[in-house]
This record gives C-alpha cells, structure tokens and sequence, in this order.
C-alpha cells in the first residue's frame, strides 16, 4: 500500500507533524518495502485559504491509497473522499510509529473532519 503522512522530517524517524494541510512535508511511503520519497508542502504552510484543498490535491496526484496525520479538516478530508483516499487521523509520534500503529489496528479510519477549517 502506498501512504502519504504528514511529518516535519524527511525520514521514517521524523516526527508526525499534527497537520494535513499546512503539514510540513508528507513522506510516501510503500508500507511493503518502506521505500520513501518527501513530497513538499511549502506553498501550504502560510496560504491565507485554501491550503487543506490544495494539499489534498496533492497528495492525490502521489497515486496514494492513504493518508495518516493528527489531524483533518473538512475541505481536506472532502478532496481525499472523493479520490478515494482513506484517511487516518489522530497518529502521533514518528512516522515508522505511526505505520506500525496503522498496521496494527490502532489507527482508525475516519470520515468525519478532526479539526475546524483554517487551523494553523
């Protein structure tokens, strides 16, 4: 499976970061090999509007089957829906923490929105 989380880091051990669209970065990473590739989000992270939309966008153009961060909010969570991206709210820590609680059950899929819009 190919999953795009949300970190401030460019590694495996880089922390989750809590946001969607104003992340960082997002790491995709193939969960059967761990390869992974950092997909920057630089032009999200001060954007007056738009930046959970915009960033859901992006993330879908990665051919990704999920996304895994703390948090979503409700234009964000909309884009990823409708392209069919599932969606995995509430991860802490690093990103490897993160994909074994994926793995493991411990991270559930959501399909309501964790945050307000415009969070920064």
């Amino acid at each position: 499976m190919k999953v795009a989380v949300t970190t401030v880091g460019d590694g495996l051990d880089a922390a989750v970061d809590p946001r969607f669209g104003r992340a960082r970065k997002f790491l995709i990473v193939d969960t059967d090999t761990l390869e992974t590739r950092v997909v920057e989000n630089r032009q999200n992270l001060l954007a007056t509007e738009g930046a959970g939309v915009q960033a859901g966008q992006n993330v879908v153009r990665q051919g990704v089957d999920a996304v895994i961060t703390g948090n979503v909010g409700p234009k964000a969570l909309a884009v990823l829906q409708t392209a069919g991206v599932r969606v995995y709210a509430g991860a802490g820590g690093t990103v490897r923490e993160a994909l074994e609680a994926l793995r493991e059950g411990r991270l559930v899929e959501t399909d309501r929105p964790t945050r307000p819009g415009h969070w920064t």
